[in-house]
């Protein structure tokens, strides 16, 4: 099962997250916030409404509310009422008030009539054509009914979410707590921006990139840094990132160097699950169990770590949060503008940009470099080209599948 064309000990990247996703169990822990502090969070449990929505019966239209007499189009007008207002009294056959949208229905009202279809003479109002029975009105209950079941447990809040739960007056709401995730990189090599470039050095992009996309999620970092390519300092930043941390991202130590500690030490200290991917870029990854976290070894160059992070990772840590629903990411169907390059053996996740043309169609131009290291052609890309492991060439024209960025 773990052969992929020419590609033999690689798990193929399907596997590799149905492993990941089965073996996560997510945050149980529940706090509760107030509903603007809610975007973004997720529901520990099931919200069921208190109330009516709409409260009543009232206007969908500016105009008059009244109660239908079957054989004449004038009506006397007795009143008025105003959104927020009720009227005082109960209408009978040939009367009618004027409302507006929103105000509640009068009693005896059957209907309303849209103020464009009317004619006023003092008190006496007609109508252009006969009214018809509950035209205009909004019923109390209609959206929402007293305990319907608004948002499940494991609903991801959007801002219109929480507009919904103000409707139903509803201020604090529970919410699984907020992870914690621990990032690292490894490396002799490694220097922070800001720092003087030494020979030999590369600048630290990796936890630039994989904090800044935590944080976007509203997750807590625990930043450990830089860590040398030294076995004891690996391993007791991973044993300080299990003691704080859900979960320990780290870049780099991942490959078959002599000096890549981080595979070795995470097999000594936890549960390596899987490791080697078939998926280009990102081939060294590993994900397993510490005692008290998990942990996602991504590779060290930088667009290896970015495409793994956001294939494996993120689904990972959606179900890590409680998500409910941890659905495959959404894919549409692209024109290549020109060949795409590839051996069959692994998925390739290549950069592109997607357009559409003058006839309307998707169409995505693949980038001339590929390269794992080539940081900018992820950061121009506002696509990810899926070519299947199986595949080889694939000529212009072609069409192909993309993922958004």
């Amino acid at each position: 099962m773990n052969d992929v064309c020419n590609a033999p000990g690689l798990l193929p990247i399907e596997t590799a997250i149905q492993n990941i996703l089965g073996t996560i169990t997510p945050v149980k822990d529940v706090e509760t916030i107030s509903i603007m502090q809610s975007v973004d969070r997720v529901l520990a449990s099931d919200v069921k409404s208190t109330i009516n929505v709409p409260a009543h019966n009232n206007s969908a239209m500016d105009g008059y509310a009244l109660c239908i007499s079957d054989k004449s189009l004038t009506y006397t007008q007795v009143g008025s009422v105003f959104a927020g207002q009720v009227f005082e009294g109960t209408l009978t056959p040939g009367q009618c008030v004027r409302i507006m949208t929103g105000a509640a229905i009068a009693p005896g009202a059957n209907g309303v009539v849209m103020q464009e279809n009317a004619s006023v003479d003092g008190d006496k109002i007609t109508f252009t054509a006969q009214p018809e029975l509950n035209e205009n009105v909004r019923f109390a209950g209609e959206d929402i009914a007293i305990d319907d079941v608004i948002l499940k447990a494991g609903d991801k809040l959007k801002a219109v979410d929480v507009g919904l739960l103000a409707s139903l007056g509803i201020a604090n709401i529970d919410v699984v707590r907020t992870l914690k995730i621990a990032v690292l990189s490894t490396g002799d090599e490694l220097i922070e921006p800001g720092q003087p470039l030494k020979q030999g050095a590369i600048f630290e992009s990796n936890r630039a990139v994989i904090i800044s996309a935590l944080q976007q999620k509203n997750i807590d970092v625990l930043d450990l840094g830089i860590i040398p390519d030294d076995k004891e300092l690996i391993t007791n930043a991973f044993l300080k990132a299990n003691e704080l941390a859900d979960a320990v991202i780290s870049s780099g130590g991942v490959s078959v160097g002599e000096a890549d500690f981080t595979k070795e030490v995470l097999n000594e200290i936890g549960n390596i699950h899987f490791w080697k991917i078939a998926m280009k870029p990102g081939k060294p990854f590993a994900f397993g169990k510490l005692s008290n976290s998990y942990f996602f070894g991504l590779p060290g160059n930088p667009v290896s770590a970015a495409v793994t992070f956001n294939q494996l990772v993120e689904p990972a840590l959606q179900k890590l949060s409680g998500l409910g629903d941890v659905n495959p990411k959404m894919r549409f169907n692209a024109v290549t503008t020109s060949v795409i390059k590839k051996r069959p053996g692994r998925a390739d996740f290549q950069r592109g940009t997607a357009t559409i043309n003058e006839q309307g169609d998707l169409v995505v131009a693949p980038f001339n470099k590929q390269g794992s290291g080539v940081l900018s052609s992820l950061s121009k890309a506002n696509c990810l080209i899926i070519v299947p492991a199986q595949s080889g060439n694939i000529e212009k024209g072609a069409t192909v599948s993309i993922e958004l960025l």
